[in-house]
């Protein structure tokens, strides 16, 4: 290696910027007569690919209830979400000045409760609830795909129980 390309290495290494946070929900629900549960996917507005809930950060406002309220907002859901994450994902989100930015995601599960007919995101995405498999299939990002996997292993050996996820403040 050359000592201009080491340079030009380095510099590019000292002005990345680490990745911007976000926070989401991993929405799901229980079925009677189903023995795995559903995750709830929602169309992203701009490119319309598969995503689940999840926005930036909110002054005062602690992660899981940033990932419950994106959740309202986005899919009209409401329930019970976990104060601890299960895991995270990254992806690069397109900024409207054309560059992308990479974003480290941190999920948290959300037992949904309720659904509402009047959110303010209706009308601008489209919903969805489908299998962990099938989630998995849909979704772009490697991470998340492991997310969902991971997830219903989760609630199949009973490390996740549904009904029993603590109640947000």
């Amino acid at each position: 290696m050359t000592i201009m390309s080491r340079i030009a290495s380095d510099v590019q290494l000292m002005l990345r910027r680490p990745p911007r946070q976000q926070y989401a929900a991993l929405c799901f629900r229980k079925r009677k007569k189903q023995a795995a549960p559903e995750v709830l996917l929602v169309t992203s507005r701009d490119t319309g690919r598969w995503v689940i809930p999840k926005g930036w950060p909110m002054r005062g406002k602690k992660s899981h209830l940033v990932a419950e309220r994106e959740a309202y907002e986005e899919a009209g859901v409401k329930g019970n979400v976990s104060r601890e994450p299960i895991g995270y994902y990254t992806y690069h989100k397109g900024m409207n000045d054309g560059l992308k930015v990479a974003c480290r995601v941190q999920v948290h599960a959300l037992e949904v409760k309720e659904l509402l007919k009047e959110f303010p995101e209706k009308g601008t995405r489209r919903l969805e609830w489908v299998s962990c498999e099938e989630a998995a299939a849909r979704v772009q990002e490697p991470e998340l795909k492991v997310l969902f996997h991971a997830f219903a292993q989760k609630l199949l050996n009973g490390a996740l129980a549904p009904g029993q996820l603590p109640e947000s403040p």
